[in-house]
């Protein structure tokens, strides 16, 4: 069964620090520099924080690490959207929640190879 494994607790507490991040860094940059500088600071930004919480959550985990991370960005993308009200977003916006989805997957592989490489050592 697929639901077998799945930490939800984790994935939805690394969504949340995925907006949290996005936001922490977006907010200054929209305060200083304004809207249309911001929303280009979206998509690195959403590739970066989903990879660094997927690669965080992949430490408590034991296996399906790339899936977890998928969930991650999809949970994260989830929280936007609710937060939003499902309003209307620019494309850029689109663009940032599908690597938000390729950032957590990118996340949790690294989680998996550094899972193989501890298992190696203490082998």
């Amino acid at each position: 069964m697929i639901m077998k494994g799945i930490h939800w607790g984790r994935i939805l507490l690394a969504g949340f620090l995925t907006e949290l991040g996005i936001f922490a860094v977006f907010i200054p940059v929209l305060v200083k520099f304004g809207e249309q500088p911001a929303r280009y600071t979206v998509p690195p930004l959403a590739l970066v924080m989903t990879f660094l919480f997927s690669v965080w959550a992949g430490k408590r985990i034991r296996s399906r690490f790339v899936l977890h991370g998928v969930l991650i960005g999809i949970a994260a993308t989830l929280m936007y959207v609710v937060l939003t009200f499902a309003q209307p977003e620019p494309f850029i916006y689109i663009v940032a929640h599908t690597l938000k989805v390729l950032g957590g997957a990118a996340g949790g592989r690294v989680a998996e190879k550094r899972r193989q490489m501890f298992q190696a050592k203490t082998a």
